[in-house]
């Protein structure tokens, strides 16, 4: 993903997704007399498609609280941690799933812990401040040594080796192909990294960065903001890139980053894939990024000091009201009864097609939500031979985005079975059509859809599996397609109403990544104090 540099894969879906483990089935089937074990997971839609009926019981509970939070995934915690920091402890954060951390999400068996969403963060540019805070406070950073440089637990950041790609029927380093590309190919990847680096360094009339994280930091010089309003696969044709294996790393970047692939997301958007990231903060480790068995719920571990006695989860909040205050009514699922909840300021750190269920004047249908599929497969140890399996294992030309070796990131030695995430987004022009495609897929139809791309790689990878669990997540993240980030829609529904209700979530970014989605929760709760 984005780097700089070698610019390999580095940041993922990021903020992402609202998932987490629920509604399993369970189905064996039978191949040559082994035993595999299928199970589908997902997301808690069924709680969630109440809202169309709002059929809840009258309210027999009262709560109050001076800030009420309602999302519990990295906006909601950020937001939690700003004001707990800032010596405002009556807050109260409200969840519709069983856990916190939305997107960044995880999952464990008798294997290996592994992730059910985002699964690695990048190194921060060295203006986050506010992100290199967080990574100090949670040990990863552990200060500067004697030449300013910092010192990360390099336990937390991907060992070798990192990255690989399946090319011409072997395994490279790296995912940029290598292998038999022709010189006329190689001088456009070599133009088409320069052109980024031009980008990345830029900064507009304004004296802000081009493109920055986060995406409001960015220059709005007109130009550049012209670069939103189109497609950066027409970005890319005006600029004469036509390489396929250059068209197909592009492509391949912002299916993992962002769902959608060239043909859908905007060229301002394809670009701060390569330039947003500016790699300044370490000379040592700027082309590594932290990553975990779990992926990204490390980091929602460290932000639950935070929520301790202070956050309610199987909590659905369906209706608003401002009087005063603000007063709420949340659907509490484990006890089956109605709280009314009375705040101060509530901050929604949902998404849109969320919001619109509880708000008459927001409206979803301007933001695109990429389903994605996750699929955690345990294979028999022997999977692999002596073949070393990198951290991310990547297949040119696959429709997904390959895999993630879950256990790539144990001291010991493995010495049961292996346990791999592999990643799919649908990448198209009608995300309904594919979100309501992907729900009515079975155990069998998944593991078809899966093993077929696989075997691209892996032909014998069949005969080693134990166990495959496929997680649904419908509205998986926000797609930057055209006019997305700043567009007229988008700035309206980050309004505040009243100053008593506020947003903040990715999809009001325009990126989902984890850095979005911190700084949207930690500045809007800012605002609010």
């Amino acid at each position: 993903m984005r780097s700089g540099g070698k610019y390999s894969r580095k940041d993922f879906l990021k903020t992402l997704f609202l998932g987490s483990l629920m509604l399993p089935f369970l189905q064996y089937c039978s191949k040559k007399g082994k035993s595999l074990l299928l199970k589908i997971t997902g997301t808690d839609y069924v709680l969630g498609h109440k809202l169309w009926a709002k059929d809840f019981p009258k309210p027999t509970e009262e709560i109050h609280t001076k800030y009420l939070i309602v999302g519990g995934g990295i906006s909601g915690l950020s937001a939690c941690r700003f004001f707990s920091q800032n010596s405002e402890n009556d807050y109260l954060l409200l969840e519709m799933e069983d856990h916190l951390g939305g997107n960044s999400s995880s999952g464990q068996n008798k294997f290996s812990k592994f992730p059910l969403g985002a699964h690695y963060l990048p190194l921060p540019n060295k203006e986050n401040t506010e992100i290199i805070d967080f990574l100090k406070e949670c040990n990863i950073y552990q200060g500067d040594d004697e030449n300013g440089e910092p010192i990360l637990d390099e336990y937390q950041m991907t060992f070798p080796q990192q990255e690989r790609l399946f090319f011409k029927n072997s395994w490279q380093n790296d995912i940029v192909p290598q292998k038999g590309v022709s010189a006329e190919t190689q001088k456009e990847f070599d133009r088409f990294f320069k052109l980024m680096d031009d980008f990345r360094d830029g900064k507009g009339a304004d004296g802000k960065y081009f493109f920055a994280i986060p995406v409001e930091d960015s220059s709005e010089d007109p130009e550049l903001i012209q670069l939103e309003k189109m497609l950066f696969k027409s970005f890319l044709a005006t600029e004469n890139f036509k390489s396929e294996e250059l068209l197909w790393l592009l492509d391949y970047s912002c299916r993992d980053d962002y769902g959608l692939g060239i043909d859908h997301v905007s060229a301002w958007a394809g670009i701060h894939y390569f330039a947003g990231r500016k790699n300044n903060w370490s000379k040592k480790y700027k082309d590594q990024v932290f990553t975990w068995p779990e992926g990204n719920a490390r980091l929602v571990k460290h932000f639950s000091k935070y929520t301790a006695g202070k956050s309610l989860t199987k909590n659905l909040v369906f209706d608003v009201k401002i009087n005063d205050g603000v007063e709420v009514l949340s659907f509490d699922n484990a006890r089956k009864k109605t709280r009314k909840i009375f705040a101060e300021k509530v901050l929604f750190a949902i998404p849109q097609f969320v919001n619109e269920r509880i708000f008459n004047d927001k409206q979803a249908k301007y933001f695109n939500y990429v389903p994605w599929l996750l699929t955690t497969i345990t294979l028999k140890n022997q999977f692999g031979g002596d073949e070393e399996l990198a951290w991310d294992n990547v297949i040119y030309g696959s429709d997904g985005l390959g895999y993630i070796y879950d256990q790539h990131q144990n001291v010991d030695q493995i010495m049961g079975e292996k346990v791999m995430t592999y990643y799919k987004s649908f990448s198209t022009d009608d995300c309904r059509k594919a979100r309501r495609k992907l729900y009515s897929m079975n155990e069998s139809e998944l593991q078809n859809l899966v093993l077929e791309d696989l075997k691209k790689a892996h032909p014998l990878i069949e005969d080693f599996i134990v166990e495959m669990q496929f997680h649904k997540i419908g509205h998986a993240m926000i797609a930057p397609v055209p006019n997305q980030i700043f567009g007229v829609k988008t700035q309206e529904a980050k309004q505040p109403i009243d100053g008593k209700i506020f947003f903040a979530h990715t999809d009001l970014s325009g990126i989902s990544i984890f850095e979005e989605a911190f700084y949207q929760g930690w500045r809007t709760a800012e605002k609010m104090i």
